[in-house]
Parts: C-alpha cells; sequence; structure tokens
C-alpha cells in the first residue's frame, strides 16, 4: 500500500492551544498510521514538503440538510428525488473544498446518499446522517400548510413520509419511526423538540412532543448505542430535552444564561447555527422565504449572538453547525467570521474538529492528528490560531484538502 509522508508540518491536533513544529505525519491507505517529529524512512512513499505550514484535522459541519434546494419546503418535497440529489452534490462538493471533510446531515440525508459518496459517485465529506426528522402532527417537520387536507399524501399521522421527516404521535409511534430510522442506517436520530423557523404552523416558542415520547425516543437509541439530537428554540425546549436524556441540542437560539449552565452541568451538547440566520434575512425575500418564516428569523437573529455568549461564560461544549438551505449553501465558511465576534480561534477550532468528533461518538478517529485517525487533513497557508478568517474564506487559504487518504487538493507544497 502506497504511503505519503507529510513532512516539515507545523501541526494543531484539535485541541492543543500550541502547534508542534518540526513535524512528520505518515499516512497509509485512510488512516494516519505515525505522528512523528524524528525522520521518517519510507523509500517508497510520496513525500510532500508542508514548509512548515499549519496541518490540521479537516472540519466537521454537524448541522446541514443535503437535499434541502429551496428555501420553499412545500417545493423541495414536490421535487423528485434526481433534483434534491443534484442540490446535494453541489453543496457537499462546495464543502469538501472548503475542508469541510465530515458533515452529519440532521434532516433528509439517507443510506444512498452515504452510499453514493463511499462509492466515489458523488465528491463530497465524510457522510454522517440522521435519516428522517422525527415531528408530531403540527410540528416543525409537517410542512403542511393551515388549509391543506388532513391526509395529504406524506403527512398523514400514520407515519407517512416527506423528503425530510415522518410525523408521528404516541409512545408508539414514535418507537416505530425511531426504529426505521436506524434500521435504514442513521447515525442518530434526530427529533423536532420546539417550533421553528420554516414551518408555517407552530409557533418558535412551543414545545413539542410529550416528555414520555421523547424518552421514548432516547431510550430507543440508547439500546443502539447512538443519541439523540433535538432542535430547540427556546429555554423550555432545551431544559425538557436534556431532563429527557437528550444528548445534542440543536440551534439553542434562544438560550439564557441560566439554561447554558443547565446544559453544561449535564454535559450535554450543544450545535448553534449563526450562518442560515443571518444568510436567510439577507437574501430569503428574493429567494422565496415565506414571510411568517423571516419575522421568525428576526426574533432568532435578534438573540443569537447573546446565546452564544452565555454558552461561552457557561462552559457548553459546543459544536459547529450551518443549517444552510437553497442557494445560501456557499456561505458555510461564514460561522466562523460570525462566531469570532465571541470566541477566540483556539475555541472556534476546537469546536469544528475536536469537539464535532466528541459529538460524532468518534474521537480518535476524527477531529484529532494522531496515530490511529482517519487521514482528514487540510493544510492552511497561515497560522488559524491567530486568524480564524483563514478558514472563512470558502477553501481560498487552503494548501492540501485530503479526505481518507486521498488528495483532493494540493497547492503551494
Amino acid at each position: 500500500m502506497t504511503q505519503i509522508v507529510l513532512e516539515n508540518a507545523r501541526i494543531f491536533d484539535g485541541v492543543s492551544a500550541d502547534c508542534l513544529s518540526g513535524m512528520s505525519v505518515v499516512i497509509e491507505g485512510d488512516t494516519i498510521r505515525e505522528v512523528t517529529d524524528r525522520p521518517v524512512a519510507a523509500n517508497e512513499a510520496r513525500r510532500i514538503d508542508l514548509g512548515g505550514k499549519a496541518l490540521m484535522p479537516g472540519l466537521i459541519d454537524l448541522h446541514v440538510h443535503a437535499y434541502f434546494s429551496d428555501f420553499n419546503v412545500q417545493v423541495v418535497d414536490r421535487r423528485d428525488a434526481p433534483y434534491r440529489t443534484a442540490h446535494a452534490a453541489r453543496m457537499l462538493g462546495h464543502a469538501l473544498h472548503c475542508g469541510f471533510t465530515t458533515v452529519r446531515d440532521v434532516g433528509g440525508g439517507d443510506f444512498s446518499l452515504a452510499s453514493a459518496l463511499a462509492d466515489g459517485l458523488i465528491l463530497g465529506p465524510r457522510f454522517f446522517y440522521a435519516g428522517k426528522v422525527l415531528s408530531m402532527t403540527g410540528g416543525h417537520a409537517d410542512f403542511r400548510l393551515p388549509g391543506d387536507g388532513q391526509h395529504t399524501h406524506g403527512y398523514c399521522s400514520c407515519g407517512a413520509t416527506n423528503f425530510a421527516g415522518v410525523v408521528v404521535d404516541g409512545v408508539d409511534e414514535c418507537l416505530k419511526a425511531a426504529r426505521g430510522e436506524l434500521r435504514r442506517g442513521a447515525h442518530c436520530i434526530k427529533i423536532m423538540a420546539s417550533g421553528g423557523v420554516m414551518s408555517p404552523t407552530d409557533p418558535i416558542w412551543m414545545n413539542q412532543f410529550c416528555e414520555e415520547e421523547i424518552r421514548t425516543v432516547v431510550r430507543e437509541c440508547d439500546e443502539r448505542r447512538t443519541y439523540v439530537a433535538a432542535h430547540c428554540h427556546p429555554v423550555s425546549a432545551i431544559r425538557r430535552s436534556i431532563d429527557c436524556g437528550v444528548r445534542c441540542i440543536e440551534h439553542a437560539t434562544l438560550i439564557d444564561a441560566s439554561t447554558a449552565e443547565y446544559v453544561a452541568s449535564h454535559g450535554a451538547h450543544v450545535v448553534p447555527t449563526m450562518a442560515v440566520i443571518f444568510a436567510t434575512m439577507e437574501v430569503g425575500v428574493r429567494l422565496g422565504t415565506p414571510p411568517e418564516s423571516l419575522k421568525k428569523f428576526e426574533v432568532a437573529r435578534e438573540m443569537a449572538l447573546s446565546g452564544l455568549d452565555h454558552m461561552r461564560s457557561a462552559g457548553v461544549k459546543i459544536g459547529y453547525g450551518t443549517d444552510l438551505i437553497g442557494a445560501t449553501f456557499d456561505q458555510q465558511c461564514r460561522e466562523f467570521a460570525l462566531r469570532a465576534e465571541v470566541f477566540t480561534p483556539l475555541e472556534i477550532l476546537r469546536q469544528a474538529t475536536s469537539v464535532g468528533a466528541e459529538v460524532l461518538m468518534h474521537q480518535g478517529k476524527l477531529g484529532c492528528v494522531q496515530a490511529g485517525a482517519y487521514a482528514d487533513l487540510i493544510v492552511v497557508d497561515g497560522d488559524p490560531l491567530t486568524d480564524i478568517g483563514l478558514l472563512a474564506a470558502n477553501g481560498s487559504k487552503l494548501d492540501l484538502i485530503m479526505r481518507g487518504g486521498d488528495i483532493v487538493k494540493l497547492r503551494n507544497c
């Protein structure tokens, strides 16, 4: 098996505050075999001199929707799978060229898309997915308008699905739906535990699902040695989700200081998503975002950055997520610049690497530079520990991108 040796690297390992200089990384197949400060004897290896540039783990985006091709969810739902897949291929290709070697799709991603990526039919990141989101009738993944019929195809409460979610009510339906998504290869289960922005009939402050429904899904995921991620905006939904055993909170847009401390005390993770808020407020009207959704985005924008500050002060374990939809997919790196208003570069780097790996339950394999980890690596032309803007430049400051040992981009090395 051919080896690649990345020499003369300055390594950020995903955690440490300081980079190690004069390092070499030996890659065999899709795996890092050695990280050393000594000369590497490998006569047959391909050697790449990084010239002292920063080598770090590939980035992890924990909140994407690969099939979400339009701002109007009804439009997306009416489009056939080939159109949604074409959008996914474009979006995921862009993500990889921005340095995101891993993503987690938390609403719609499926076994077919994951297989196409794994088999090289689509160029993109390592792909984790939650399958279809579980939503109660009238919840955040029930996209029917108030005038739609009770049994419009794909949304009936008997458990049929739309492109991104399954509408379920009661413990038995929740249990069956969770088992169904896990059977289809879902790496975790996502539930809609509060109202949302893009759905037409639920207020953003609304708690969703009863506690026993949430606990049922959590217990089933525990049996599969995986976890539940919960879409939550208000503090009431965040707290009750944590109380019910949810491990990862998505968005947490309206979080306050005491709730941030509560989340931190339970060791749960939060994946804020700033980019989608600011991008949609700028272009949403032109791209067809419904007026009722724009009003909700305005509420979210008013509190989003203060929520990050609360989480930072409380020591919440924070992952990197973007949640971008439709044509805004190309603003994935903007999240770095938005978070820089609150966090240090080191904190953001950890969020996008080692904390992401922890959320995915892949510590030691992702989000790190160490022997035994996947060879998912990027090389930055500059020092990201002092200038996080290098990662906000849509990949233009990356001289090497490697995913699973395959070189996706190489220049100036």
